[in-house]
């Protein structure tokens, strides 16, 4: 019995060691579904994110530029067809506007019309962009065409009559004002002024005919200059058109040491035409446009802008608030295109005309002073300053020339030329002198051998107060060194001495002065014209007195 419960027992203990056993070798099995390794696949994953970032950056980077250069090739490529189609617009253009000048000459305007209506209309199918070099060419030939559509506009308004044409002739209370300072304490002037007119009218009438402008507007150098071709006006306007300095400039008149071409009645009537006809242009009326061609357009424009009605800007509307002179230059030209169209209404005789002077003009190398020129020709030296009332110094420059002579002298002008020694300007040298208490102009001239309207002059005083501490310009030899004979030489006959060209000196004047000849100086020191420098050195063989 007992020996049975023993093996019973011990059975029982085999098998739940068995079962223990079992149940120790299957327990990790499920470790391996459990979250624990699950941690490091997370840390792999972030990390492919860090390796891969700047690559994928650049990539994008790359894959952005390609786009925006495949964009801005696709864009040149358009502009580049835009400009092909731009540039065959504006040749068609040019070639319309072109043909419409064609018709001008002919007189032909309705035709002209026409072609500037195309060439405006082919400008308008143009589609330039901004930076294009095409844009000012386009906006160019545009002022061009509305500037020629103005002029033929202009032509059919203004050939009703020489006398009245487009300027109305208001014979109001200021105009009256005008004739009767004519007709009294300025009669003798206007009569004389009248005379000299004939001297240039034909040439004027001829310059406003091309032009398609009033032949009313060749009467007003009268008031502005009494046709005098060296008038200077107190504010420095120059010339039989008063042109101040920096207007002439603007419409190309020339002005150097030798020449100012506001004094040349051709040049300078030709640059008043172009002047007025800018003026009218931005004015609408001639009264308005000859009163800023007075004070100029800024003044007029200033007036007009300070007007309380708006579309009060006619010259009478405008007339109270401009300049005095301006507000008279007006009713004064009216004045004389009254006066002139009928002489007797206004009581007056008025004198003949001078005939204009024939000339022929030869071209000149070589500076000459008129007053020789004339001399050796036998003419009054008046004629040729006269003639060619633009050399400053009634000289010719050391440059071609254009001279004019009288008719018929051509020739003989060119062999005198070719005789007579270069001629040298004289050159303001000016100083400084620094205003002290106690100086007065008298004194001051007197110290720098001049005179006191030559320092007024110079620096533009209307008065004779100066104050201290005031910078005047003065000349530093009496205004002006004129071309003297050189210093005698100290120098033997056959010794060779070094001259240093002084200011004023010609190779003439140093020559006689070394007792030698033009030609000796010339081949010795390698020269092949006359024209010298200040400071230039010249080895000279003194020759023998005579």
């Amino acid at each position: 019995m007992n020996s049975q419960r023993h093996t019973t027992l011990t059975w029982t203990l085999i098998t739940l060691i068995v079962f223990l056993l079992a149940a120790c070798s299957s327990s990790p099995k499920p470790a391996r579904t459990t979250p624990k390794p699950v941690p490091p696949a997370p840390t792999v994953e972030t990390a492919k994110p860090k390796v891969d970032k700047p690559a994928q950056a650049v990539e994008e980077t790359a894959r952005q530029a390609r786009e925006d250069q495949e964009a801005a090739q696709a864009a040149a490529a358009k502009d580049e067809a835009t400009d092909k189609d731009a540039a065959a617009l504006l040749e068609d253009a040019f070639t319309a506007y072109e043909e419409a000048l064609a018709a001008i000459e002919r007189q032909d305007m309705e035709r002209a019309l026409i072609k500037l209506d195309e060439a405006y209309g082919l400008l308008l199918k143009m589609s330039v962009p901004a930076d294009s070099p095409l844009l000012q060419e386009k906006m160019d030939l545009r002022l061009l065409i509305a500037q020629r559509i103005q002029k033929i506009s202009l032509s059919r308004t203004t050939l009703a009559s020489s006398v009245n044409g487009s300027i109305p002739l208001i014979e109001n209370q200021w105009v009256a004002r005008e004739i009767k300072s004519f007709q009294t304490v300025e009669r003798k002037a206007f009569e004389e002024s009248y005379k000299r007119s004939g001297q240039y009218r034909d040439m004027i009438l001829q310059e406003l005919r091309r032009e398609h402008l009033p032949e009313q507007l060749a009467w007003i150098p009268l008031i502005e200059s009494a046709f005098r071709p060296r008038a200077l006006s107190r504010a420095r306007a120059l010339g039989m058109w008063q042109f101040i300095r920096s207007t002439g400039y603007r419409y190309g008149l020339k002005q150097d040491k030798y020449v100012d071409e506001r004094m040349d009645p051709v040049k300078a009537t030709r640059a008043a035409i172009q002047y007025m006809i800018e003026l009218h242009d931005m004015f609408g009326d001639w009264t308005t446009a000859i009163a800023a061609y007075n004070c100029g357009e800024a003044q007029v424009q200033r007036v007009i802008r300070a007007q309380k009605v708006d579309y009060f800007d006619s010259f009478w509307d405008i007339f109270a608030n401009l300049p005095f002179e301006t507000a008279r230059h007006v009713p004064r030209f009216i004045a004389t295109l009254l006066i002139v169209s009928d002489p007797r209404k206004y009581g007056f005789d008025l004198p003949t005309p001078d005939p204009p002077v024939q000339s022929d003009s030869i071209q000149v190398n070589a500076a000459v002073k008129l007053a020789t020129l004339s001399q050796n020709l036998g003419l009054d030296a008046a004629l040729l300053v006269s003639l060619n009332s633009e050399l400053r110094h009634d000289s010719t420059p050391n440059y071609a020339y254009d001279l004019r002579v009288p008719a018929g002298y051509g020739e003989k002008c060119l062999a005198c030329i070719a005789t007579l020694p270069q001629y040298i300007p004289p050159d303001v040298v000016t100083d400084r002198h620094t205003v002290r208490s106690g100086d007065t102009l008298g004194a001051i001239a007197n110290r720098y051998r001049t005179s006191v309207n030559a320092l007024k002059r110079l620096n533009g005083l209307n008065s004779n107060i100066i104050r201290p501490g005031q910078v005047l310009r003065v000349p530093s030899r009496g205004g002006v060194e004129s071309p003297a004979a050189a210093a005698p030489p100290a120098a033997k006959p056959g010794e060779t001495v070094t001259h240093i060209v002084k200011n004023g000196e010609s190779l003439f004047q140093i020559a006689k002065s070394y007792k030698t000849t033009v030609e000796k100086i010339k081949a010795a020191n390698g020269l092949s014209s006359d024209i010298l420098a200040v400071g230039q050195k010249l080895v000279i063989e003194a020759g023998k007195s005579s």
